[in-house]
């Protein structure tokens, strides 16, 4: 008798170690990756201008429901896992959540100090709507809600600083067996990347595994230490139940 398939959402902010981790598990034998599928309709919704929208509107459906479709549908490439990598405030509060519960939920953290640094690379211009911590935050309690517990948290930084061990917490979480390929994959792009790769991607692409945490103290322009404070709310509230 087949297994049932098993659906994966990692549910992260923007400058996460977020495609590192869907590199991880997209090299893994079993496991299909979908990268950021709500993009292309968060977009289309809010109207906003990100890097290479044209682009990514052209990439991806517009509609919610099509993408409800694709994340319940039959895994690509006849694999048994599918892994979804969602950013956070891709998820509208108008988009269906109902999906949600065919899923295993997890959520990727990371300290907002660390995330806004990383952001100011790309863009000059950041608010608290754009690394996602509140959306994080509000879909952990949806989670949480109807599971009846607190769902699996995992913390960019423990990733980085000791990969085999986390990520075989991950997998016993998610209860598939760890899989030693999710520690080493070849450097370059992959047709499964979004069309944004090009403005966000670089990093990894020369990657060819986790790299080594940056313990050198961060300092935040004042003018964004707000919401460097504001974020770290939510991020210590799902911090309590990391792997």
């Amino acid at each position: 008798m087949t297994p049932p398939p098993i659906r994966i959402a990692m549910w992260s902010g923007p400058r996460n170690i977020s495609t590192a981790m869907m590199r991880a598990f997209e090299n893994r034998a079993d496991t299909a990756v979908i990268d950021e599928p709500y993009y292309a309709a968060y977009l289309h919704d809010t109207g906003l201008d990100h890097p290479l929208r044209p682009a990514v509107l052209a990439g991806g459906p517009i509609d919610p429901a099509r993408v409800v479709e694709t994340l319940t549908g039959p895994i690509p490439g006849g694999r048994t896992i599918f892994y979804q990598k969602h950013m956070t405030h891709h998820m509208l509060p108008r988009f269906d959540r109902g999906w949600m519960r065919q899923c295993r939920n997890v959520f990727l953290i990371r300290a907002p100090e660390a995330v806004l640094a990383s952001y100011l690379v790309k863009r000059a211009d950041v608010a608290l709507a754009d690394i996602g911590f509140r959306q994080q935050a509000e879909l952990f309690d949806t989670v949480a809600e109807y599971c009846g517990r607190a769902p699996s948290v995992i913390d960019a930084a423990d990733v980085l600083a000791d990969p085999p061990g986390a990520l075989a917490r991950l997998c016993a979480a998610l209860q598939i067996p760890f899989d030693s390929a999710m520690l080493r994959w070849p450097p370059g792009g992959r047709p499964t990347d979004g069309a944004w790769a090009p403005a966000w991607y670089d990093a990894v692409e020369r990657s060819t595994g986790f790299t080594s945490p940056n313990l050198a103290p961060i300092t935040l322009p004042a003018s964004l230490q707000p919401v460097a404070d504001a974020a770290r709310i939510y991020y210590e509230q799902m911090a309590r139940f990391t792997l």
